[in-house]
């Protein structure tokens, strides 16, 4: 796991509810049981401020680091998705977006997939919900685009087969299966009698390896998914282990913040 995307997953699923802001002293603390070093954790933290995604504060605890608003839109649109809340039906039409320019770079390629569009070539991308940032992805990678609302005359059996261009499904099904199969011994090692340590860390491990399907699967519409889709169950497994590891999780977490702005009073008075 890298310190970057742990960070990110820390702020979004943690600190997002307790003012989006931590010390350092905190952030190592609370990166330590995923085995990231200090010395990663700060590299990580700047390249964060440089990319516009932290703002440098001083707390009370010390130095600290706050969500930027780019940063709080993005982590609030990846947690609707990741624990699936504000998602709606379908009304049968798809985002539809033309490139005018070459394809795009793989990061701008890896950015549109993460806000849930597919190519259906290198400059036609689908998605069955438009997403708000869109926008402003292609005009910061340089893209000159046209945006359509698109329905399929053909219908369900049009649409389907739309799907089927966009995405490997029979792939991506087969990573909810490997998401179980990895992830099971990790959370059912974490009994009554383990530590909120160690909830903590399995917990973390669920939610990372879970929001990695942001990259990967679109959330299509039930209308659009084939018999027996391995995400279904896979989102039960999800909900049942996060929502079970959550309350010592949390006690961690505060504990962790407690501890790094004891620490600060203690040199202060010292």
């Amino acid at each position: 796991m890298q310190a970057r995307s742990a960070l990110f997953d820390l702020y979004g699923d943690y600190l997002r509810t307790r003012g989006s802001r931590a010390p350092v002293a905190a952030l190592v603390r609370l990166l330590a049981p995923l085995d990231i070093a200090a010395p990663a954790v700060r590299t990580a933290v700047s390249r964060m401020v440089r990319q516009g995604w932290l703002h440098p504060l001083r707390l009370v605890s010390g130095p600290g680091y706050l969500l930027t608003p780019k940063a709080a839109r993005r982590l609030d649109e990846a947690a609707a998705r990741v624990y699936r809340t504000g998602r709606g039906g379908w009304d049968g039409r798809f985002d539809l977006i033309m490139l005018h320019d070459p394809p795009l770079a793989r990061r701008d390629a890896e950015r549109l997939a993460f806000l849930g569009y597919g190519p259906l070539s290198d400059q036609v991308w689908v998605a069955p919900r438009a997403s708000d940032e869109l926008d402003a992805v292609l005009q910061e990678a340089g893209a000159g685009y046209e945006r359509f609302n698109a329905g399929h005359t053909a219908g369900s059996a049009g649409a389907g087969e739309i799907v089927g261009r966009a995405w490997d499904l029979d792939r991506i099904g087969r990573s909810y299966q490997d998401f179980e199969d990895e992830l099971r011994p990790v959370v059912k090692a974490v009994t009554t009698r383990s530590s909120d340590e160690k909830a903590y860390a399995a917990r973390f491990r669920l939610v990372h390896a879970w929001r990695s399907f942001l990259f990967q699967d679109p959330q299509l519409p039930a209308a659009l998914l084939p018999p027996g889709w391995p995400g279904l169950r896979a989102a039960a497994f999800f909900d049942k282990h996060a929502a079970r590891l959550r309350p010592a999780a949390d006690r961690y977490v505060e504990r962790c913040l407690h501890a790094a702005h004891r620490g600060a009073r203690a040199g202060f008075e010292s």
